[in-house]
């Protein structure tokens, strides 16, 4: 159970607290709030309804509390992300328990994630994450791998639960062509990755579709094939990523001839993400409507089965200087937090695009910008898409950065399968 509030001018943390009836310094903790006093008009604020809480005596420590509530202590963690990078628990604190309102369902999450992550974003994101894939792997043309420093990511997620997945893609779509049509260096390439994975301690594979030749498709599928048979019989999953940049969205094009109901049979799982708010290079922001991504989930459902597809959440927006040249103009990558705080920074409002189901503002800094993000409002929108469709859960690309709005509602709308 959670209401969305848009900051409205005027507004502080104490009115809003008194509006919904909940304590202030929840509020602040909650959303993450590092200026109170300084509230971001047409910034939105994740409104929450505890329904148990505890006070910490002396002595006290997580796995003590979960124990006589009968929870676990990731389901703390969730409820109260910032003991994450906590050592101690204090005396007379107060920690949530349990919020109101009963949760939807379970859900699979996977959070995508570079090795230089922030290891304390790393370990306040682990919690509420089934899978962690780690990008990544580069395939060279003679089917090696680029090896990256992974080892230590491996080994936190699992202390809290989370299936590590080791991520490969092509280096270019050159290689992929080579390896496709080589026998010999598809089971190289099998074998390395099978290595790699016993190695490292992976749980599985996620594989990162590369666009190809025309010519390749039905090859690219013998392989997935092939690599998925040899990895599930030795106990691995393997996943497959299927990438939709605004051109794919905007055209209603996948891949023309691309047989994903053949690669919906083959693999565990489907992770499909879109880039509706565009590349730093590409069609410009806002020409995505929502319902252009609702159509494709529809498309992609009538072709895959729904409990294998996770539906990407994209956490990056973009700054986009005025007038758009096609071709010419860049679009620079920006953050919820960075948008925000630069919205802030520059006194302009935020606002909404129901269309687009994306906030937004412009500013003026010798050149006029245009600046695109996704809030509170935009993922409740995504995850109403899930529960229409009824999809198997999420993927987020990316974790770099801790999305608080995110994690609040997805918490409070699922409980988060854990699968170690």
């Amino acid at each position: 159970m959670y209401e969305i509030h848009v900051v409205q001018p005027g507004d502080t943390t104490k009115s809003i607290a008194e509006i919904y009836g909940v304590s202030e310094s929840r509020l602040i903790i909650e959303n993450e709030i590092n200026n109170p006093d300084n509230l971001v008009i047409g910034d939105t604020l994740v409104i929450l309804y505890p329904e148990i809480t505890y006070t910490v005596l002396d002595g006290d420590t997580l796995e003590s509390i979960a124990d006589t509530f009968g929870i676990t202590v990731m389901d703390l963690l969730r409820n109260n992300p910032y003991l994450s990078n906590r050592e101690y628990i204090f005396p007379g604190e107060t920690i949530v328990i349990s919020y109101k309102g009963e949760k939807l369902r379970k859900i699979s999450v996977n959070g995508y994630a570079y090795p230089f992550i922030d290891r304390g974003i790393l370990r306040k994101t682990l919690p509420f994450l089934t899978y962690l894939t780690i990008y990544n792997y580069k395939v060279m043309g003679d089917s090696e791998l680029i090896d990256i420093d992974d080892s230590d990511l491996i080994q936190l997620a699992k202390v809290y639960g989370t299936a590590p997945l080791m991520s490969i893609s092509a280096e270019n779509t050159e290689a992929a062509h080579l390896i496709l049509n080589s026998k010999a260096l598809q089971f190289r390439l099998i074998d390395n990755v099978l290595k790699k994975i016993k190695e490292k301690g992976y749980y599985g594979l996620n594989l990162d579709a590369p666009y190809l030749f025309p010519q390749d498709r039905e090859l690219y599928l013998e392989f997935v094939e092939a690599i998925t048979l040899r990895l599930n019989e030795e106990g691995y999953v393997v996943i497959t990523t299927i990438n939709q940049g605004t051109f794919e969205l905007l055209t209603g094009i996948l891949e023309p001839g691309f047989d994903y109901q053949r690669l919906g049979r083959i693999v565990n799982g489907v992770m499909l993400i879109t880039y509706e708010l565009g590349f730093t290079i590409g069609v410009p922001v806002g020409a995505i409507s929502f319902d252009t991504l609702d159509r494709l989930i529809a498309y992609v459902t009538s072709q895959i089965p729904e409990e294998k597809i996770n539906f990407g959440i994209s956490t990056i927006g973009h700054i986009w200087q005025l007038p758009y040249e096609e071709g010419v103009t860049r679009g620079q990558s920006i953050t919820h937090n960075a948008a925000v705080a630069l919205a802030g920074e520059e006194g302009v409002p935020i606002q909404y695009d129901v269309n687009s189901q994306s906030a937004y503002f412009r500013y003026v800094e010798n050149y006029e910008y245009i600046v695109r993000f996704k809030d509170a409002r935009s993922v409740d929108a995504i995850l109403e898409l899930v529960e229409k469709y009824k999809l198997n859960g999420i993927g987020v690309w990316n974790i770099m950065c801790y999305f608080t709005s995110m994690w609040l509602i997805v918490n409070s709308k699922y409980d988060i399968e854990k699968l170690l």
